[in-house]
């Protein structure tokens, strides 16, 4: 099993930046393939972005490359996500999800076996 718990969601004007941080515990949870998924009202869950468990990968939806940074603290077994430039588009609840393998398996919500519950973060204009 891993728990997962997310931080620092808030609500930031356009143009703002904030810092999600996905604490994480239980199964070898520092050597995880890590993942943040992002759920607007209306929509279906997709994906924001992905790091290995050693850090040396990163993906990024098209979407946000160049304005998100997905992160790892191994020491601390916790994930961050910096978010600059936000815009109203980026409005939804952010998940934190993780794999039970050590590389990044795939961007497609079937692929991550443990969710935490979710932050709320809103982005007005």
């Amino acid at each position: 099993q891993v728990q997962l718990v997310e931080s620092g969601g808030g609500l930031v004007q356009a143009g703002d930046s904030l810092r999600l941080s996905c604490a994480a515990s239980g199964r070898t949870s520092s050597s995880l393939a890590m993942g943040w998924f992002r759920q607007a009202t209306g929509k279906e869950r997709e994906f924001v972005a992905a790091i290995s468990g050693s850090g040396s990968i990163r993906r990024y939806a098209n979407s946000v490359k160049g304005r998100f940074t997905i992160s790892r603290d191994n020491a601390k077994n916790t994930v961050y996500l910096q978010m600059n430039s936000l815009n109203p588009e980026d409005t939804a609840v952010y998940y934190c999800a993780s794999t039970l393998a050590s590389w990044v398996r795939g961007v497609m919500v079937r692929d991550y076996d443990y969710w935490g519950q979710g932050t709320q973060v809103t982005v007005s204009s």
